[in-house]
């Protein structure tokens, strides 16, 4: 079933045909986007766009069309305003709890979440926006110790878990934060079972074929949350078992039928980072093998398969991009990366030059 998987979860991811127009389009799609290199998932959501440009993502951004937040695992994600509440409110507990014995470690307590929130609050209404630092500034002034960027980053993180703030727009290249309530109208909330419901579908449409360990994965759920998430909506979905573990998918329209289109995938694309399991699309040997003589290289990707590495290097009006693939590669290969590499200096909006190792 390998070649089938991979075949289903390019169509179903939206990398192959079926593109969206809108950044917010593609992320309500996948759900949630893995988020913390920033520059790279936008180059991801890009993949999944017709005519795409970082700078019509940057704008989306800044608008609030996409927020970026911490959600599901204890890492930041892309999500859509109209998702990010029941997200927060499915998933938040269970990262809480991941990060209870490195707070603890911190000495900060629930009382210290609740006065820096408070203490947020106050800085943030209005519709200001204010960086890390700003925040931290916010905070000595009102007596919270923030020695040292850990303890600071655990307080900003829990302030957004707890739904107080998500990102604003950018500052240059620095990141700001605002007030989620002036960023996203409350609005009524899904039952918890409906909520379950929905990041099932969500994940099983655009992630499909993928396991109950994928699922538990990529969300941060308890398995029985979401077998229970599953049970809801299986219905809906294609039910297959191979070699012994169970794959719920969407039979997608969008799938080719041969995979040929090469794909320079960012740092924790949607495609690999999903999945628990990502043996379907991943020679664990030869990646290790690749990433301990390139520990920054991004993943290409020709029908399906991961066939080498990549790396960036921007240079004022144009972008580097260094290939190196496992072994070597046909013409049609080499072809197909070069025109997913101009396809890259593209999106970016500055002149390409590609090199081999």
């Amino acid at each position: 079933m390998a070649l089938s998987i991979t075949r289903l979860r390019l169509g179903n991811q939206r990398l192959s045909g079926g593109r969206f127009t809108n950044p917010e389009d593609v992320v309500s799609w996948l759900g949630a986007v893995q988020a913390q290199e920033y520059g790279d998932t936008k180059w991801a959501l890009g993949l999944r766009m017709r005519r795409a440009g970082d700078d019509r993502i940057e704008l989306a951004f800044s608008q609030g069309r996409i927020l970026r937040t911490h959600v599901m695992r204890p890492t930041w994600h892309f999500v859509a305003p109209a998702d990010i509440r029941w997200m927060l409110a499915l998933t938040a507990p269970r990262v809480s709890a991941r990060m209870a014995p490195y707070n603890r470690r911190l000495e900060l307590d629930a009382a210290t979440f609740r006065r820096s929130e408070r203490a947020m609050v106050r800085a943030l209404r209005g519709g200001a926006q204010l960086t890390r630092q700003e925040l931290k500034a916010v905070l000595q002034r009102a007596g919270i110790r923030v020695d040292g960027t850990q303890r600071l980053a655990h307080i900003v993180m829990q302030a957004e878990l707890d739904a107080v703030i998500c990102s604003g727009a950018r500052r240059g290249r620095h990141f700001t934060y605002a007030l989620l309530d002036e960023r996203v109208p409350v609005s009524r909330a899904p039952s918890r079972d409906d909520a379950l419901a929905e990041l099932a579908r969500r994940y099983f449409r655009s992630h499909g074929p993928a396991s109950l360990r994928d699922f538990v994965w990529w969300s941060g759920l308890t398995a029985a949350d979401a077998r229970a998430g599953i049970a809801m909506v299986e219905r809906e979905f294609v039910r297959d078992v191979d070699d012994g573990t169970t794959y719920w998918f969407q039979s997608s329209s969008h799938a080719p039928a041969v995979a040929r289109t090469a794909y320079l995938l960012p740092l924790y694309d949607e495609y690999l980072i999903a999945y628990k399991d990502r043996s379907a699309a991943l020679d664990l040997s030869l990646w290790r093998r690749g990433w301990s003589r390139d520990p920054l290289s991004a993943p290409i990707v020709v029908n399906g398969q991961v066939v080498g590495g990549w790396r960036r290097i921007l240079k004022g009006d144009k972008v580097v991009v260094k290939a190196t693939p496992f072994a070597p590669l046909s013409k049609q290969q080499l072809s197909a990366i070069t025109d997913a590499a101009r396809a890259y200096s593209t999106f970016l909006g500055v002149d390409l030059e590609l090199s081999w190792k």
